[in-house]
């Protein structure tokens, strides 16, 4: 895919992370839609870059739908959808409930998996889908098995996808990236997240996001000294 004029729709384009790969999309020339949850924070990223703006609900899934047909309205077509938000809780299983779970379920793996079934319908050969799932996706942790199912069950989405979706010319990339200091964690819906370690280099990984959106490679990881390596194909 290239990325010079691109349309490019980023969901969770308000926090941390989905921010920094919206700001190296239009440093490269991409064109945008930005879509988050908080009308304040979306209208003044919306400003900083320039760009069209959709609300959306995850815990809402036909609102995920409804933004990637306004994106596409907005930019007479989509070119990639990314979706780089989320939820996490912390505490032992026994000690998470029920609701806490549903809602981790909802918000990391149905709200993105309806995002992309929208944009299956609309996208043509050669365009990207994109999820950051996590290194818990791959390697799941304790004090954080909710969050490590809700994480695993959409990138498992993403491999099956990945293979229907070769056949019409779609690419599925799953970025599975270590500790981000992001502060993601402070923000958990339940529990206190435990003694983490030093975060690594969020830039080098979003832009080896957008290097990997370009090139059509299928999984970013993080390699064990926190550097990004770009994957053709997902193990």
């Amino acid at each position: 895919m290239d990325i010079e004029g691109s349309r490019v729709l980023v969901a969770g384009a308000t926090g941390v992370l989905g921010g920094a790969i919206t700001a190296e999309l239009v440093t490269r020339g991409a064109r945008p839609v930005l879509a988050g949850r908080d009308p304040v924070r979306l209208a003044a990223a919306a400003r900083r870059e320039g760009a069209h703006a959709v609300s959306f609900d995850a815990y809402d899934p036909s609102s995920c739908a409804r933004v990637v047909q306004d994106a596409a309205t907005a930019l007479g077509g989509l070119d990639a959808v990314v979706t780089a938000f989320g939820a996490v809780a912390f505490g032992e299983a026994g000690e998470v409930g029920d609701e806490v779970a549903e809602y981790l379920m909802a918000v990391d793996y149905l709200a993105p998996a309806a995002f992309f079934r929208a944009a299956l319908g609309i996208m043509e050969p050669g365009s990207m889908l994109a999820a950051v799932t996590g290194v818990v996706a791959e390697h799941p942790q304790p004090g954080m098995a909710d969050y490590s199912a809700s994480k695993a069950a959409l990138s498992a989405w993403l491999g099956a996808v990945r293979r229907e979706a070769r056949g019409i010319g779609i690419g599925v990339l799953d970025v599975r990236p270590g500790h981000l200091d992001t502060g993601f964690a402070g923000r958990a819906v339940a529990g206190a997240a435990p003694a983490l370690p030093a975060g690594a280099d969020m830039q080098k990984l979003v832009s080896a996001v957008v290097d990997a959106l370009s090139s059509g490679a299928e999984l970013v990881r993080t390699a064990p000294d926190g550097t990004p390596v770009i994957e053709r194909r997902a193990r």
